[in-house]
């Protein structure tokens, strides 16, 4: 932990021999790091730079004067949130495939023909509370943003829309299934 102390005091000074020194060691293993979360070279590149300069802007603003971790764990973490966000602004194109493969999944298995499984659905639907009927409703045909759903309800915010919507497209699946 003293060298690390070391280290964040040169980086509050703006020490450029160790800002290089730090950069250059932790870049190959943050990479490896990173890999594991299915994301392109250039992306994990992005992240370390945007995580470094976070590191650094930290270290000068005095946040880690009192580090409770090592200053790599730290760095990583901050590397390990931003993956996270940025996993998350990618998700709804992520989960509108899901919702595809449901379909095409469901189509393909029922004996059912397209109208009846439009009906099914629409019937399912409608078994749902007004508040699933309308999440999914302004996700999934209306197309609408998790952001703008969560104004629209009245959600304390966007995490909450996304659980809820999550919650109710699960009970959606489960009455179909039911009735299949």
């Amino acid at each position: 932990m003293n060298k690390d102390y070391q280290i964040i005091s040169l980086l509050k000074k703006g020490d450029e021999k160790t800002i290089q020194h730090f950069y250059k060691e932790h870049k190959s293993e943050f990479s490896r790091f990173a890999s594991r979360y299915e994301m392109a070279k250039d992306e994990i590149s992005d992240v370390y730079q945007d995580a470094f300069i976070a590191l650094c802007e930290n270290a000068r603003k005095g946040k880690l004067d009192e580090l409770n971790s090592s200053l790599k764990t730290y760095f990583f973490a901050i590397g390990k949130y931003m993956i996270f966000g940025k996993m998350k602004s990618e998700k709804p194109a992520v989960l509108n495939e899901e919702l595809k493969d449901f379909q095409i999944e469901w189509e393909t298995e029922s004996d059912l023909e397209p109208d009846e499984n439009v009906n099914l659905l629409r019937d399912n639907l409608k078994k749902l509370g007004g508040q699933c009927q309308q999440i999914l409703t302004l996700f999934y045909y209306e197309e609408k943003k998790l952001d703008h759903i969560t104004e629209i309800m009245k959600y304390e915010n966007k995490d909450v829309a996304k659980s809820q919507k999550a919650r109710c497209l699960k009970k959606l699946k489960e009455l179909i299934k039911n009735q299949s």
